[in-house]
């Protein structure tokens, strides 16, 4: 049985009203995690959608005191998208699709009944086919992360702290300008600074630990062994035969902790 859009769609909405500034759709953004909402009139029916590109309209076109003046004096309704594209919910996926490419939207907004019930985006298509991967869990190639957080030796304290935070991780792991590992600088490291106050000329060379190896074939009994012995959250994924290559990602306890939760892994069989 084909999937609906229903099957992958997230209820509810995130808006704001067609007199929100620019300003103000930015917190609602950050806030909530969102790269769009949907504008609303006082019925709540949907009159159109701003999104974070068309804050980066607004934010380009800024470039002196008085084009800064004239784009703070507007409102979602002045940048707002409209008409709002829609596809309801009992739609099959692959229609959906076509819809958004035919569109050439990231979005579409959800309806049930003739009533919006929720917004599907690119985020949830990507998901499924996540979804759709087979569960392995013998190596640490199998559960690590393909995405890792970098920065080089010179990047500022103040910087590095920043996107652990915007990326939600707790280290970020320090290359050369060929990619070779140099250390790792983790929330420990820049403690000192919480206590100290921070030094604007501190870099993270200045900060950073070595960092943990191991081979993305190398069993999860092994990451853990070393994570334990090591006291480390996070272990630095390599290939052994190429070991000054970049990095290939990096698996941590959560990495193996969200395996162990899965509803299929073996630790909630019984």
């Amino acid at each position: 049985m084909s999937k609906l859009v229903r099957d992958l769609m997230h209820t509810g909405l995130i808006t704001c009203k067609p007199s929100a500034t620019l300003g103000q759709v930015a917190v609602l953004l950050d806030q909530h995690q969102v790269h769009a909402l949907i504008v609303t009139d006082r019925d709540g029916r949907p009159n159109g959608i701003i999104s974070d590109l068309d804050l980066m309209a607004g934010e380009w076109l800024s470039r002196d005191v008085e084009s800064l003046k004239t784009m703070r004096s507007l409102t979602a309704a002045d940048l707002m998208t409209q008409p709002v594209d829609m596809v309801d919910a009992n739609t099959p996926i692959n229609e959906a699709v076509n819809l958004l490419m035919e569109k050439s939207v990231s979005r579409l907004l959800v309806t049930e009944n003739g009533k919006p019930i929720g917004i599907i985006s690119l985020s949830d298509f990507v998901s499924s086919i996540a979804s759709e991967v087979e569960t392995k869990r013998e190596t640490v190639a199998d559960v690590m992360s393909d995405a890792i957080l970098v920065c080089r030796g010179k990047t500022p304290v103040a910087s590095a702290a920043r996107a652990m935070t915007s990326a939600g991780w707790r280290s970020v792991l320090v290359v050369d300008v060929r990619g070779k590992i140099l250390g790792v600088v983790s929330g420990l490291d820049l403690l000192p600074f919480v206590k100290n106050g921070l030094d604007e000329k501190a870099v993270v060379r200045d900060v950073m630990h070595p960092a943990l190896t191991i081979d993305l074939h190398a069993s999860l009994h092994e990451a853990a062994q070393m994570m334990i012995e090591n006291h480390h959250h996070r272990l630095v994924v390599i290939d052994k035969d190429d070991p000054d290559a970049f990095p290939l990602g990096a698996i941590s306890t959560f990495d193996i902790v969200a395996e162990m939760a899965r509803p299929d892994s073996i630790w909630q069989k019984t």
